[in-house]
């Protein structure tokens, strides 16, 4: 590979003369403004153009007009012709495709593949702006309008579409979305390092197809070509010493498709050369053609990324949105995303395969600078910055002790099965970071919406009691996914001790700053390796705390993640022979409905599919109107009592109906009255942490 260059240390394209634009540019009338005859590179987006940090597109464009190219925007075009895609002309240098920052398949559909009524990145949320599988469409669309122009495709959905694939929604193994969208190059991961080199070179005059030595780039060549003479193939189970020249030949397309152990061979072979410091190309077989994949991109310094961070963004939407309402923008409107990265691991989850598990952090000057910024400029602010965060609250500035140790690790997490000894967990950055946000003149209040990993956080009370006393707006967000061992271990999550503690933490700090404060819990339905018997023993546990959950998350098989592997072929990748464990899985769709109902045992919904499955599984004694009952033995609206199989105490019969089911339940039963309690006050207006929790990934 090619060593590596800073982000700053190129010497600018001569279009750098024309400036800064107010916004980059969507039509021609507003590239004729800025005296531009043609832009250099063309970035199509199915996304609304969102001039802020927090938009892929944004954050890529404005990287690229920093290094001297002239960038258009083509956001959301009508995908049933190449005349959108022609709306700004030809690009000099390249067409970059990216659906946006969701897989456009996860943001039009549900785990129950309905479609969303709904889309948080378009105008007025809404739905239908965007195609299915909107990389691919986008793409060949682009290559209709201008034959002969470059084609490179990122983002989130590109990246999770690297190799062969499951997809959920067609139910297949898809190859690698470079053979269907029929693109020249692919960078996956935060490619703001890859993307810069690139741009560069094709503005030098070299063609996108000599450029193979980008890392975090991929491509597809015919089969049997190797870079260099020094390559050397390596066997699945084979090594060598020298990992710079060596590349690992996963199974074929042809074979992972219809051989479900050789999937998750591949998954597994696929998550272990992840690490930027010891990682090898990948190759893959698709047809007469080899898919390479080349070492993922090193990790941006934090000069680096202030200098990314710190760019000219307007901080608002492109203004021929007018007043039109952009769900996304107005969440992340007065936040700020302080590091990139997870070390976590979690099976489930896509931000690893996207943006790797090194954490890169901002310093701390530029995160204050970002507020002073958001206080000046962002029409709307009262005082109250919403999110202090990123991919996880309280993994900034987090790093291996020792880089060498860093550059020679395999494990696919720093803190599962228990948190690695060499991973420096020191939250005083944080604290002090924190500390100096809120004394920031004109700051009311600094939150922290993003999830907490509280495994970490346990490990510095000073952390949780600074948090707790001043960032906490009431609820605090963490996911414990589960209560059971064998879930767990297939999420790579820790067990509820570590959550025992940190409530313990939380509700001691809250007494002590004197405050009335929740913890919001997440869990997931139906997650492979998930049994009717622990979705139960997941119920009995909420209720035992009082939990009510409304909106919950049924596991989604996202493309590339671990758990989606375990989903499609029962087996554990987890495992260095895949096929030495089954993994149970809830696939069918009534199954996954009592998942989820299980964890809504509250719901007079959910009853009859419980006590169905209650009765299969030889637990009826835990149907009927007792504290020690997960659901009643009847249902409002009937007409009539069913008959309980054993009579209920004379204490249960002078008791009321469960809290749970409501006012209307009482009224309709008529149980005895007496004054609703602190909890069921909060929960019926809709103030509980457990009431509305709406989940995102």
């Amino acid at each position: 590979m090619k060593p590596f260059k800073a982000l700053t240390a190129y010497r600018p394209y001569w279009a750098k003369r024309f400036g800064v634009s107010p916004f980059l540019p969507m039509t021609r009338a507003e590239m004729e403004s800025l005296g531009w005859d043609s832009c250099d590179v063309i970035i199509v987006t199915g996304d609304a153009y969102i001039d802020h940090p927090s938009f892929g597109m944004a954050l890529v464009g404005r990287l690229l007009e920093a290094q001297g190219f002239r960038v258009g925007i083509i956001s959301q075009p009508d995908w049933r012709s190449a005349d959108d895609f022609r709306r700004l002309g030809r690009p000099n240098l390249f067409f970059g495709i990216t659906a946006g920052n969701m897989d456009s398949m996860v943001n039009r559909y549900t785990a129950d593949r309905k479609i969303r009524s709904d889309d948080a990145y378009t105008p007025n949320a809404e739905p239908g702006k965007r195609p299915d599988y909107a990389v691919t469409v986008y793409a060949q669309r682009a290559r209709e309008a201008f034959k002969d122009v470059p084609i490179v495709i990122g983002g989130i959905e590109a990246s999770l579409r690297r190799i062969a694939h499951y997809d959920y929604w067609s139910d297949t193994v898809k190859r690698s979305v470079l053979a269907d969208s029929k693109a020249d190059l692919l960078l996956y991961g935060n490619a703001e390092r890859a993307l810069v080199e690139l741009a560069h070179r094709l503005a030098k005059g070299t063609s996108i197809q000599d450029i193979r030595d980008l890392r975090g780039s991929a491509f597809l060549v015919p089969a049997g070509w190797t870079p260099t003479p020094e390559w050397h193939e390596v066997g699945t189970r084979a090594a060598h010493d020298d990992r710079a020249l060596t590349y690992v030949r996963l199974p074929d397309y042809e074979t992972v498709k219809t051989d479900k152990l050789a999937y998750a061979e591949a998954s597994r072979m696929f998550h272990l050369e992840s690490n930027p410091g010891n990682a090898r190309a990948l190759v893959q077989r698709h047809g007469n053609r080899d898919l390479w994949l080349n070492p993922p991109p090193i990790p941006l310094s934090t000069a680096e990324m202030d200098y990314l961070y710190g760019l000219p963004y307007a901080r608002a939407p492109h203004p021929s949105y007018g007043d039109a309402r952009i769900p996304a923008w107005e969440m992340i409107r007065f936040s700020i995303n302080i590091m990139r990265g997870c070390f976590g691991g979690c099976t489930f989850c896509s931000i690893t395969e996207h943006e790797g598990r090194i954490i890169q952090s901002r310093s701390e000057e530029s995160i204050l600078r970002e507020i002073e910024e958001i206080r000046d400029k962002t029409p709307g602010f009262t005082g109250v910055i919403s999110d202090l965060g990123g991919p996880t609250a309280n993994m900034y500035r987090m790093a291996c002790k020792d880089n060498a140790i860093e550059a020679a690790c395999r494990r696919l997490s720093c803190v599962y099965p228990e948190i690695c000894p060499n991973l420096n967990t020191d939250h005083t950055p944080l604290i002090h970071l924190y500390r100096k946000a809120r004394a920031i003149p004109g700051v009311k209040r600094v939150l922290i919406g993003s999830g907490l990993r509280y495994d970490l956080a346990v490990r510095s009370p000073e952390y949780v009691r600074e948090l707790v006393a001043h960032h906490v707006g009431g609820y605090l967000k963490i996911a414990p996914e589960h209560t059971e061992e064998k879930p767990l271990s297939k999420m790579m999550k820790p067990g509820m001790g570590a959550y025992d503690k940190f409530k313990r933490l939380f509700e001691q700090a809250s007494k002590a700053a004197g405050k009335e404060q929740y913890l919001i819990p997440y869990f997931i339905a139906a997650h492979p390796g998930t049994t009717d018997e622990d979705m139960l023993e997941l119920a009995l546990w909420l209720k035992r705390n009082d939990f009510r959950l409304d909106q919950v998350q049924t596991f989604l098989p996202t493309p590339l993640a671990l758990a989606t592997a375990m989903w499609h072929t029962e087996n554990n990748p987890l495992k260095r022979d895949p096929a030495s464990e089954k993994v149970a899985v809830a696939r069918g769709l009534k199954q996954r409905r009592l998942h989820k109902a299980f964890l809504r045992y509250h719901d007079p919904k959910n009853w009859p599919l419980l006590r169905e499955a209650l009765k299969r599984m030889g637990r009826a004694d835990l149907i009927g109107n007792g504290k020690r009952h997960l659901v009643p033995a009847w249902q409002p609206g009937e007409k009539t009592t069913p008959i309980l199989k054993s009579a209920p105490t004379e204490k249960e019969t002078s008791r009321r109906a469960p809290s749970h089911l409501g006012n209307s339940a009482l009224a309709q039963k008529g149980a005895s009255r007496r004054a609703p309690t602190r909890f069921e006050k909060s929960a019926l207006a809709g103030r509980h942490p457990t009431a509305k929790i709406k989940r995102s990934r």
